[in-house]
């Protein structure tokens, strides 16, 4: 078997998709981008969170509590004559 003979499967390379040459081409006009609009235009880049216009999850779900599992609990014991500082994960 040579190398220069290899050949991909068939069917699995698709042609590029080739859109914005003119109206005969079947994808030109808007090219494929709608009317207008944020999304239509160049640099548009939506937020982060963003789930078109339904109530995002960080809004959806409950606020309450907070327990930080990385807390570093710290405790001041007094010995003889110096101060030792030990150090706990709760």
């Amino acid at each position: 078997m040579k190398l220069e003979l290899l050949k991909p499967a068939a069917g699995s390379i698709k042609k590029k998709k080739i859109i914005g040459r003119g109206q005969g081409s079947g994808r030109g006009g808007t090219s494929t981008k709608g009317h207008n609009g944020a999304q239509s235009r160049a640099g548009y880049s939506r937020k982060i969170g963003f789930e078109g216009g339904q109530m995002p999850l960080q809004r959806r779900i409950p606020k309450f509590g907070f327990k930080n599992n990385n807390r570093i609990a710290s405790k001041a014991v007094s010995g003889k004559s110096r101060y030792a500082r030990i150090i706990s994960n709760e």
